[in-house]
């Protein structure tokens, strides 16, 4: 099916005498024809990448080429570094199947080139309809599989197993390891298709990174997930590298995104076999949580460095109480007054109770260290002396800073 899409665009392009590039539906591309003339950055990112940024196709959806049914002439673009074009809809049945893209700059199409194009539209959309479909069973299946290897019963995941093997998808049922991309939105914003988008390109780069065979990616809802399948992909360091290129990715992938203030990734412990793949993805999932909630954690979180969160972030919602774990220091989070007492005491307990270490890590005096702690027994009704007193502050400190209660501002 590509070697009949790339004869009809070749044939296209030189019936008006100018280059052409095809895109699917979702501005992934597809074919394109032999390029001479005038080369813009954006055809040049499309070719050597195979898909159009972000940025690109927020702009071309706001011009309106979902919803076109005929050509449409869009404007040139310098912050793109974009030149004018014209876009022809690709339709199936009425069906968007993707887009023809012509460069339009110095001597213009005419309207007899956009009819030469017409003319060749039953060909092209009902190769580029065969060549999705393909292309689209053979994704689901892939994805269907892989989200039953995360949510599903253990039946249903061998036999995902089994498919995902069968089908030469991945090379074997190794090791595995999962990563989690969590988009932070912006405030009172939503995640759009257009940050879904960002985020599926930044895992489509990364597996090819990896290898494409000894990985398996999913966008769900609100989070994009990364399996890296093998042995000698998913190792810690493995994973700790997969994950900055990850990282990367994402970083470019949104640039320009209004919608999306930050990203944070989320690595689960390995486990043995493909099938173990829900607790790796359960745990780098808990990860991602606790990194949107807690930023001085960086954008990279693994499961394996968390320590008390580990515990928390399983924690049922209705338990995430300070006040139910030390009464006396859930009325001090209330008051921004006792701000430094609380960090004072965090960074005390931190350190096991090192009243020298403690004084040096805050450059404080010791007699100013003193006082703020016995203040904090005062307010807070606690004896720092007694061993179950202090894991009860210790814990709710970090209750605190898991549920947003408490935000030091170190």
């Amino acid at each position: 099916m590509r070697m009949e899409l790339q004869r009809i665009v070749d044939r296209v392009a030189a019936r008006v005498k100018r280059p052409a590039l095809i895109e699917d539906r979702r501005q992934r591309v597809v074919v394109y024809s032999e390029h001479s003339g005038v080369l813009d950055g954006v055809r040049r990112s499309s070719i050597l990448r195979r898909h159009t940024t972000p940025e690109v196709i927020a702009w071309a959806r706001e011009i309106g080429i979902m919803d076109a049914r005929e050509p449409v002439r869009t404007p040139a673009c310098p912050e793109l570094d974009l030149l004018p074009r014209v876009c022809v809809p690709i339709r199936h049945q009425d069906l968007l199947l993707g887009f023809v893209w012509f460069i339009d700059e110095n001597t213009g199409m005419t309207d007899e080139d956009i009819s030469a194009v017409a003319e060749a539209m039953p060909d092209l959309s009902l190769a580029l309809y065969r060549e999705n479909l393909l292309g689209e069973l053979a994704s689901q299946r892939e994805a269907e599989a892989t989200r039953t290897l995360l949510v599903e019963s253990p039946e249903a995941r061998r036999e995902a197993v089994r498919s995902l093997l069968t089908d030469g998808v991945v090379t074997s049922d190794g090791q595995v390891t999962a990563l989690v991309a969590q988009l932070v939105v912006a405030e009172d914003e939503m995640l759009d298709d257009t940050a879904r988008i960002a985020l599926e390109h930044a895992l489509v780069a990364t597996r090819h990174w990896v290898g494409s065979r000894e990985t398996l990616h999913l966008v769900r809802h609100d989070h994009g997930v990364l399996l890296l399948c093998g042995g000698r992909n998913t190792g810690r360091l493995a994973a700790q590298d997969a994950a900055a290129h990850l990282d990367q990715a994402l970083r470019g992938a949104i640039r320009g995104l209004a919608s999306v203030a930050r990203t944070v990734l989320g690595i689960g412990d390995a486990r043995p076999r493909l099938y173990d793949s829900v607790l790796s993805y359960q745990e780098a999932f808990q990860a991602a949580r606790v990194g949107v909630q807690l930023p001085a954690l960086g954008p990279v979180v693994p499961w394996p460095e968390l320590g008390i969160y580990r515990l928390l972030s399983g924690m049922d919602a209705r338990h995430l109480d300070v006040a139910r774990v030390h009464p006396g220091l859930g009325r001090l989070l209330g008051d921004e007054a006792h701000q430094v007492l609380l960090e004072t005491l965090e960074t005390y307990l931190d350190l096991a109770g090192n009243a020298h270490a403690t004084a040096e890590r805050l450059r404080l005096h010791r007699t100013t260290l003193y006082y703020r702690l016995q203040r904090v027994e005062l307010l807070a009704e606690a004896d720092l002396k007694d061993g179950n007193e202090r894991l009860c502050l210790h814990l709710a400190l970090k209750l605190g800073r898991l549920t947003g209660q408490y935000q030091p501002g170190g």
